[in-house]
């Protein structure tokens, strides 16, 4: 069995810093690196519906955006597989067997569930959908027997649950599915971005993001507003970088080479945060800085958007020939997965012949 990458987004909005750092850019690498046998890269419109089954004009106007937003950062359709996640009906039959092997309980204790119930104002009208999109996410990651999912930390009790259905599908059955692992940012601030209110993590539904596809202008405009420290009034006064929206963003893109660039009166990002902790530095010194590294980060990003964006066409054939290897793959694993449960009747020469032997008359 190879090494096997799966990872994937909702289209429900372009992609923005917090998809960047959280697994977009490790993406990036791995894709790169060439230590997978595979890598499968989703558009999770499925799962993108099952909170907005109202307007699914939302998620097809996103699929494009999506697609450029990973080809622009470097996302490379012969090196990786990107595909959109309605397309592989597999997908669906998958998941409903799975249902049959986990409980409501179970995925009611599932704490990234409850998080998203919440953060949604559900409540008790929580759509079936949604309530089951561990389930399906599960679906997702088994049928392309995935090795390696890279995810931030809030998606760990998610491949819990993966790990588990797995497990009590190869009992019950047969030793088919793989379970997965996940791979976490290697930067442990990246593993959960705030937003540039400083508060949740970055969201579109919240309004907090920079985005991927963002100008310039648009960047300097979020980050001139982001949240520092509310105790840092004065130029002299103490400042605090722990909590400090600027400080957690800098821990998460800066390198020394941008201070030698940009700020060459700090080595590192160390010294800076020494001299605003003590006193005597501003915050909007501490903002353009930010500003430039952002930008010197997204210019080679905007710069590929715009060529791909030439020729939307082409991004259509993309998505439909990484579709169709998706599928193949799918259909070889339901094969699998029906042989092991006893439901391919047409392909079972044996049951046929038994029956057969069976009503016989002598």
């Amino acid at each position: 069995m190879g090494k096997i990458i799966l990872t994937g987004d909702r289209p429900t909005g372009k992609l923005h810093l917090g998809h960047y750092v959280g697994s977009l850019r490790r993406r990036v690498q791995l894709q790169n690196e060439g230590n997978y046998d595979r890598m499968f890269v989703f558009m999770a419109d499925v799962q993108a519906l099952t909170d907005n089954a109202d307007n699914p004009e939302k998620i097809r106007q996103n699929i494009v955006e999506v697609a450029l937003d990973y080809l622009s950062a470097g996302l490379d359709p012969e090196k990786c597989v990107l595909f959109i996640q309605s397309q592989i009906p597999e997908l669906a039959e998958l998941t409903t067997y799975l249902m049959n092997l986990i409980t409501v309980s179970r995925v009611q204790r599932n704490p990234t569930v409850k998080t998203e119930i919440k953060m949604r104002n559900f409540e008790a009208n929580i759509p079936l959908g949604f309530f089951c999109y561990p389930v399906s996410q599960a679906a997702d990651i088994t049928l392309f027997k995935a090795t390696t999912v890279p995810a931030g930390e809030d998606q760990e009790p998610m491949l819990e649950v993966t790990r588990e259905l797995v497990r009590r599908f190869n009992q019950t059955y047969a030793p088919v599915l793989v379970e997965p692992n996940i791979m976490l940012p290697e930067n442990a601030t990246a593993r959960r971005l705030p937003g540039t209110d400083g508060k949740e993590k970055m969201s579109k539904s919240l309004g907090n993001c920079i985005y991927l596809s963002d100008s310039a202008d648009d960047v300097w405009q979020k980050v001139r507003s982001m949240y520092t420290d509310p105790t840092h009034v004065n130029l002299n006064d103490p400042g605090h970088v722990e909590g400090n929206a600027v400080f957690t963003y800098l821990d998460a893109f800066s390198t020394d080479d941008d201070f030698a660039e940009f700020l060459p009166e700090y080595q590192n990002l160390e010294e800076l945060k020494a001299h605003y902790t003590r006193g005597g530095l501003g915050d909007m010194k501490c903002k353009k800085f930010l500003n430039q590294v952002i930008n010197k980060m997204l210019d080679p990003i905007r710069q590929r958007r715009a060529e791909y964006e030439k020729d939307i066409p082409e991004i259509f054939n993309i998505l439909r020939k990484g579709t169709d290897e998706a599928r193949a793959v799918a259909a070889q694993t339901m094969d699998e997965v029906r042989a092991a449960m006893r439901i391919n009747y047409f392909d079972d020469a044996e049951l046929i012949r038994q029956q057969a032997e069976k009503f016989r008359k002598d």
